[in-house]
C-alpha cells in the first residue's frame, strides 16, 4: 500500500502539505498546479483514492432526459441520484446539465462527463472536442469515441424467450416502446424488439401479429398497447409476453386486468427493470433486475480510469441481470 511518505518522496512536496491536502484542509494555501501534481502522483502510484478527502475532479452529468420521461420512469431519476452518490464517494463534484442547456454550457475546467439519454452524432463530436473523457449510459451512437455502460438488453431478451420456451409456450408476444433517433428525428425499433424478432425467428416461433411496439416507455402507453393487442387479437392472444420495461408493464397489467385476462394462467408476463413498483402491482411482476447501483459505480470507475490513466481505446461494459420471479410468470 502506497504511503504519504512515498508520495512525498516521489512528488517533491512535504508530508505535512500532502497530509493536509488529503484531509481536505481548506486553510491549506497551495496552487492548483501543486495540488494536481500531488494528487496525480499519488493516484499513479496506487494511493487509495478513498483516503483523499479533497475534491479531485469536477465532472458534469449530462442528463439528456426530458422532465416527462423522468416523471414517467423512476429508473432515470434513480440513476441520476446514484451517479451523484458514487461520484461523491470518489471525491468528484458533479454539475448536472440538461439538454436545454446544451453542450456549450459545459465549463472549461471539467475533467470528464457521464451522459444519459439520446445524443445526436453532432453532439457526440462536440463533446469529444470539449471534453475528451466521458462515459455514456445505455445509448452510445459512437462507441469508438467514448466508453459505454449498459444492461445487456440483447441477452436479457433472449433469456426471457428461453424461459417461455422451456415452459412450453409457442405463442410468444412482445410489448414495448420505440427509440427516437435524434439524427433522423424518426422513431426506430428498440434493441429489445430487434432482438426479440431475430431470436424468435431463429427458433421458428416468430409471429408478427403478437408484436405491439410503438411510442414511449410510459404507463399510459402500456395501457394503450395492451388495449390494442386485446382489440386486435380477440381470443387469439399469445400465451406469454415479454414487455420491454416495468413502466410499460404496469400499464399493460391495468389493461389486461380490466379485460379480465388472468395473469399468468391465460397470459404469462416477464418484464425488465425491477422498479420498486414491480412488487406492488397485481399480480407482482416477474422481471429482470437492472442493477442501477452497479451501472453508476461502473460508469464512475471508468471515468476515473480515463482521467488517471489516459487511453485511446474505449471500453464497453455490458451488465448482466438476475430474473426476479414473482407471480406474473413462474417457471
Amino acid at each position: 500500500m502506497t504511503t504519504i511518505k512515498e508520495v512525498a518522496k516521489q512528488s517533491g512536496f512535504s508530508q505535512a502539505t500532502i497530509s493536509r491536502l488529503f484531509k481536505g484542509d481548506e486553510t491549506l494555501s497551495i496552487t492548483e498546479e501543486t495540488k494536481n501534481i500531488i494528487i496525480n502522483t499519488a493516484l499513479a502510484m496506487g494511493f487509495d483514492r478513498s483516503k483523499i478527502k479533497t475534491t479531485l475532479e469536477k465532472i458534469v452529468f449530462l442528463f439528456w432526459i426530458t422532465k416527462q420521461e423522468e416523471v414517467q420512469d423512476v429508473y432515470f431519476s434513480k440513476l441520476r441520484t446514484t451517479i451523484e452518490k458514487y461520484a461523491k464517494l470518489n471525491n468528484m463534484s458533479v454539475q448536472i446539465l440538461t439538454h436545454e442547456a446544451g453542450i456549450n454550457a459545459i465549463p472549461k475546467n471539467i475533467s470528464g462527463f457521464i451522459g444519459l439519454g439520446s445524443f445526436s452524432t453532432k453532439e457526440i463530436k462536440q463533446l469529444k472536442k470539449r471534453c475528451p473523457n466521458g462515459v455514456l449510459l445505455e445509448i452510445n451512437p459512437q462507441p469508438e469515441l467514448f466508453d459505454t455502460v449498459k444492461p445487456d438488453s440483447r441477452r436479457i431478451t433472449q433469456r426471457a424467450i428461453n424461459h417461455f420456451i422451456a415452459a412450453g409456450f409457442t405463442k410468444i408476444g412482445f410489448i414495448g416502446g420505440t427509440y427516437h433517433n435524434p439524427d433522423t428525428r424518426t422513431t426506430e425499433p428498440d434493441l429489445r424488439e430487434i432482438t426479440f424478432r431475430q431470436y424468435l425467428a431463429e427458433k421458428g416461433l416468430l409471429n408478427d401479429k403478437y408484436i405491439f411496439a410503438k411510442g414511449d416507455f410510459s404507463v399510459p402507453q402500456g395501457v394503450f398497447l395492451a388495449d390494442e393487442m386485446v382489440r386486435t387479437l380477440g381470443d387469439d392472444l399469445p400465451e406469454a409476453i415479454f414487455i420491454s420495461s416495468d413502466t410499460i408493464a404496469v400499464g399493460a397489467l391495468q389493461s389486461l386486468n380490466r379485460h379480465n385476462i388472468q395473469i399468468p394462467n391465460q397470459l404469462a408476463i416477464i418484464s425488465m427493470n425491477d422498479n420498486d413498483i414491480a412488487k406492488f402491482v397485481s399480480p407482482p411482476l416477474t422481471t429482470y433486475r437492472i442493477n442501477v447501483e452497479e451501472i453508476a459505480r461502473t460508469a464512475v470507475d471508468l471515468l476515473v480510469d480515463q482521467i488517471v490513466y489516459p487511453r485511446r481505446t474505449t471500453k464497453t461494459v455490458l451488465l448482466n441481470s438476475e430474473l426476479v420471479v414473482r407471480e406474473s410468470f413462474v417457471d
